[in-house]
């Protein structure tokens, strides 16, 4: 992974890595050697690379942005280490680590050497191997080296946090087979992924980290090889990132007009209101606006009449994944398949979109929405010799209906949904009794507690709540600070609450993450929900087993529904676009990347940001 200094905290990567970004439709070719090892400067999932072992830069860039100036970002919360790669403590960015290789995003599913300048691997994928970059130096200028790579793999899957631990766990071990080679043997062979896996790997170095304790939290900025390092920081408050002057990787094709500012320094708020007032005052200069009302007439301040704030809405090509309302079934309550179903009946998207968020939004479907893995209509004939197998073990209903997630008038009452949702209820044994909800198995009458990070969310679950009082249902809504909250998800303190199962659009080993049997009870994992089944581990395998674009589309819609019906979310709402909106200080090429912002790009303008101070921007 390059730096991306958008992003300023760990939980990016834990949340929403996979190896691939984006997919194709189009089989993997490559250029094959005659022992039929494929060896490269860059490595595809499906199809070969856009760009050819000559390319100078990416084409979304402008090559020859300014270097120079400073740029002030924000994160909510706070932070107590500069150690991302544990379960312990809320990280600060450091702009130092790299991985082996680098997403372009732009294009379909590939990777581009970063520190490694090539990789190989034969036509099973059974391993991976990597050439590091002679010029490749960490900040102490000692070398990046084989032992690195090897040690970085090891301590990762010991000591890291939970997540890496699994996301590796298919590579069994590093084997040095050249002074600046390192071979990985993986546990299987024919998994298209595992080479893309690989090569995400954040190299550290192994002789600053053998003297520390690597499980520890710690405010000593890490040793690393990266364009920027840690400057200075006021714990908890703020961190300054400076750019590394001799970085061995400036001139990389895959860095090329990126990393431009010369000091990038995050503020940290203690809210997202908190956030929103700072940004309009001036207080930092680019924001990737997330909260729809915000967006819709939070804007109207003389700084954009005056042309000294700037505003775009921009659509993008990525999943979106699902945003949902996320039932933690480890609580037995939550084990009724019929009480996850018959509660979504509450939630009034319809007005919640009309009223709150100005119909800017749409409703997911799927797991894998705004793809063309997302499940349609009803099962094709490929899929049916998926799931006929495991009929009796998944959701009748798979076969017989399409999902959709209930509709309402918008009234924001809606009595026929909620005569629906008890209609299901009382079919299933639950009673309405002194006006509260009895659960059959208990006797007890139903309570149910929302977890929320943000104050702001309130507004959008309360009226949810309204209505569950409705079915007879007790909600509390509890607001706790992020590491609060991040402990409580970390170990599944929960009843409800909302989560993004960010996808690429070429899913693979990070589902086992999402809805595997085995993460289902691993603290710091992302199968939030807490799923068991050996039907779903079964589909998710299938899913990573994919050798053609064909298989993987067919088998991520069979696992699509049956994830569907059973209920396990409430689905939120999606977006095609990014709303971004900055102080107008800043050059940008004239490309967007079809993926995402592409912020790392955009430079300062000197004669933009004097302009903009001497307004009092």
């Amino acid at each position: 992974m390059a730096f991306d200094w958008m992003n300023p905290g760990r939980r990016d990567f834990l949340k929403f890595s996979g190896a691939a970004l984006v997919a194709s439709a189009y089989p993997f070719t490559g250029a094959r050697a005659a022992d039929d090892v494929y060896r490269g400067h860059a490595m595809g999932m499906w199809e070969d690379p856009k760009h050819g072992p000559d390319f100078t830069h990416f084409d979304w860039v402008n090559p020859d942005a300014p270097k120079g100036g400073e740029i002030v970002q924000h994160a909510v919360g706070s932070f107590d280490s500069f150690n991302g790669f544990t379960l312990k403590g809320d990280s600060a960015p450091t702009g130092s680590i790299e991985s082996l290789m680098t997403t372009n995003t732009d294009e379909s599913n590939s990777e581009y050497g970063l520190l490694a300048e090539s990789v190989a691997f034969p036509k099973d994928r059974s391993w991976v191997e990597f050439t590091l970059r002679a010029e490749a130096r960490w900040h102490d200028g000692q070398p990046v080296t084989v032992e690195d790579a090897i040690f970085s793999l090891e301590i990762l899957k010991t000591k890291g946090h939970p997540q890496y631990r699994f996301y590796y766990k298919n590579v069994l071990r590093g084997e040095k087979t050249g002074e600046r080679t390192v071979r990985f043997i993986f546990d299987t062979a024919n998994n298209r992924e595992l080479p893309l896996i690989t090569g995400q790997l954040p190299v550290l170095p192994k002789h600053y980290w053998e003297s520390r304790d690597f499980e520890k939290t710690t405010l000593e900025p890490p040793l690393g090889s990266g364009p920027y390092r840690v400057e200075s920081f006021d714990t908890g408050r703020s961190v300054t990132l400076v750019r590394v002057d001799d970085y061995w990787g400036r001139d990389l094709p895959v860095n090329r007009g990126q990393n431009n500012p010369d000091r990038i320094r995050y503020d940290y708020y203690r809210d997202r209101t908190v956030a929103f007032e700072a940004f309009k005052a001036g207080a930092y200069d680019f924001r990737h606006e997330l909260t729809s009302s915000q967006w819709a007439t939070g804007y109207d301040v003389p700084a954009i009449r005056s042309g000294e704030m700037k505003r775009e809405t921009i659509s993008h090509s990525r999943p979106t994944g699902m945003q949902c309302f996320v039932y933690n079934t480890r609580r037995e309550k939550f084990q009724d398949l019929a009480l996850r179903e018959a509660l979504a009946y509450a939630f009034d998207f319809e007005w919640s979109n009309k009223n709150l968020f100005y119909g800017i939004y749409e409703r997911p479907k799927s797991f894998f929405e705004n793809s063309e893995l997302a499940s349609t209509g009803l099962p094709s004939a490929e899929e049916l010799k998926i799931l006929e197998p495991m009929r009796g073990t998944i959701p009748d209903r798979v076969f017989t209906d399409e999902y959709q997630p209930p509709v309402t008038d918008g009234s924001g009452t809606p009595r026929a949904n909620l005569r629906k949702g008890l209609d299901i209820l009382r079919n299933a044994g639950w009673k309405i009794t002194g006006g509260k909800l009895i659960d059959p198995k208990s006797g007890k009458p139903l309570e149910i507690e929302f977890l929320l990070s943000s104050p702001a969310f309130e507004r959008i679950v309360l009226p949810f709540t309204k209505n569950l009082e409705r079915l007879g249902v007790t909600s509390t809504v509890r607001t706790v600070d992020s590491a609060q909250y991040q402990n409580r998800m970390d170990s599944f303190d929960f009843d409800v609450t909302t989560d993004v199962f960010g996808q690429s659009s070429s899913p693979g080993n990070e589902q086992r993450d999402f809805w595997g049997s085995e993460a289902a009870d691993r603290p710091g994992g992302r199968n939030t929900i807490g799923i068991k089944d050996p039907a779903i581990d079964k589909l998710v395998d299938l899913v990573i087993a994919a050798q053609t674009w064909e298989d993987l589309v067919t088998r991520c819609r069979a696992l699509d529904r049956v994830l569907l019906w059973h209920h396990f979310v409430i689905p939120q709402w999606a977006s095609t676009s990014f709303n971004i909106a900055w102080w107008n200080k800043f050059g940008r090429p004239e490309k967007t990347p079809k993926y995402e912002i592409g912020f790392t790009s955009w430079w300062v303008d000197p004669a933009l940001a004097a302009k903009l101070k001497k307004s009092g921007g």
